[in-house]
């Protein structure tokens, strides 16, 4: 696995697929295909579009990312995808590295609806691909500036690569690193990981090593006080490391599925102020 961005995407219509106003499968750079869905502003007119990453195992057919999503087109046009081997998407995951090109194909795909800013929001491991992503894509980072963001949010993200400091995270790591569990990932959570897991050559550029290189791109981290996968040094760590907005929201747990509505409204908000 590599984790250099290269190329740009095609895009094949699928209107067979019902769900949302809009859908289609994107050809990455890399030549995977990602579903993805347009979901327009539903309740006043907006020129933003929210790019919606969500975490491991997840994907647009996950109940809680389907839920974040119309919140979200409760404020902003939205897009929304499953990163490659989750969902109806092709590919294998590659835990967070080559999942910056499934994200630079969606950002791409949304800029084609003309909005004026196209920003982006991602749960956990999508946490870390949409920092990744915007430390690498846009106008002086030598990457397509049509597949960079104007903002970006990350959402209960890790700071750092292969951390096993809590029970949750021991497991996941086992998941992905052994053939056993990653037949368990196939079958029991419909997720399917490369067969090197997170040996990356090379290893790719962690969240916190991506977050000096944003700026002047807004930045918001936000992070729950009870999220039992990463702990708040993850969130400190990772605000601390360049110019970021930092959100420690009390009693929240992890990612998509802890997400309320209420914040997410309030990070609508702040994306439409920035």
């Amino acid at each position: 696995m590599t984790s250099e961005p290269e190329g740009r995407f095609h895009s094949v219509d699928v209107p067979q697929i019902t769900y949302g106003p809009r859908r289609r499968f994107l050809r990455t750079s890399d030549g995977v295909q990602i579903e993805a869905f347009y979901q327009p502003c539903t309740r006043s007119v907006s020129d933003i579009a929210v790019v919606v990453a969500h975490g491991f195992t997840g994907s647009i057919h996950r109940p809680a990312l389907r839920r974040a999503a119309d919140v979200l087109a409760q404020h902003a046009n939205v897009v929304a995808f499953s990163f490659r081997g989750h969902g109806h998407s092709g590919g294998r995951s590659t835990i967070g590295d080559r999942e910056v090109l499934d994200l630079a194909a969606a950002v791409e795909w949304a800029r084609t609806f003309g909005h004026s800013r196209v920003v982006t929001v991602g749960f956990s491991m999508g946490g870390s691909v949409v920092l990744r992503h915007a430390a690498l894509y846009g106008p002086g980072r030598g990457e397509r500036p049509e597949a960079g963001t104007d903002a970006v949010v990350a959402i209960s993200a890790p700071a750092r690569w292969y951390y096993r400091g809590t029970a949750p995270m021991r497991r996941l790591n086992w998941v992905v690193s052994r053939p056993v569990g990653r037949l368990v990932s196939r079958y029991g959570l419909g997720t399917r990981i490369h067969r090197s897991g997170t040996a990356w050559d090379p290893v790719p550029l962690s969240p916190v090593e991506a977050v000096p290189l944003i700026a002047p791109t807004p930045l918001l981290i936000v992070h729950g006080d009870r999220d039992p996968y990463f702990p708040l040094d993850h969130p400190r760590t990772l605000a601390a490391a360049g110019e970021a907005e930092l959100w420690l929201e009390a009693g929240m747990g992890h990612a998509e599925n802890a997400a309320d509505e209420g914040l997410l409204g309030r990070i609508a908000h702040w994306l439409a102020q920035e």
